[in-house]
């Protein structure tokens, strides 16, 4: 289903997602946190939306978000935001369903503050090994002290 209205309109029918279709091969949807690793599932195994581009982090305040950017291989995008409270901002890992997750998942973590739930051990990404464990410099809060 590479057509940006249609898989707007699936989001929307299937999982009641708040979706944009701005234009030909885009679509924009926010989905809640339970129910992200459930439309990540659907939207590679029925969509075809099987390459993982990035996921950006944000700290929107009150909570943190993750934009999951996917592509099929007809050339639409989908980005999928998900929300978390700031206080516990917890997401699964998809590094089952698209390994190179891992390092993007790794920048949530180290940038953001996120716990991401079953991500395999690795070296730290993108800061080194020595920089302060509870410094989380892409939050708004946060001062090189």
């Amino acid at each position: 289903m590479p057509d940006a209205a249609a898989t707007k309109a699936w989001l929307e029918e299937r999982f009641g997602a708040q979706a944009a279709a701005p234009r030909a091969r885009r679509v924009f949807a926010e989905v809640p946190a339970g129910s992200l690793r459930a439309v990540l599932e659907v939207a590679r195994e029925e969509l075809g939306f099987d390459a993982l581009c990035a996921i950006t982090g944000l700290d929107e305040g009150e909570s943190l978000a993750a934009i999951y950017h996917l592509a099929c291989a007809h050339g639409t995008v989908l980005s999928l935001k998900t929300r978390v409270p700031r206080a516990s901002p917890s997401l699964p890992t998809v590094t089952d369903l698209f390994p190179g997750a891992a390092d993007y998942e790794r920048e949530l973590d180290d940038l953001l503050g996120f716990h991401i739930e079953g991500l395999p051990p690795g070296r730290r990404y993108p800061l080194p090994e020595d920089f302060p464990r509870d410094q989380k410099p892409l939050r708004k809060d946060w001062s090189a002290r």
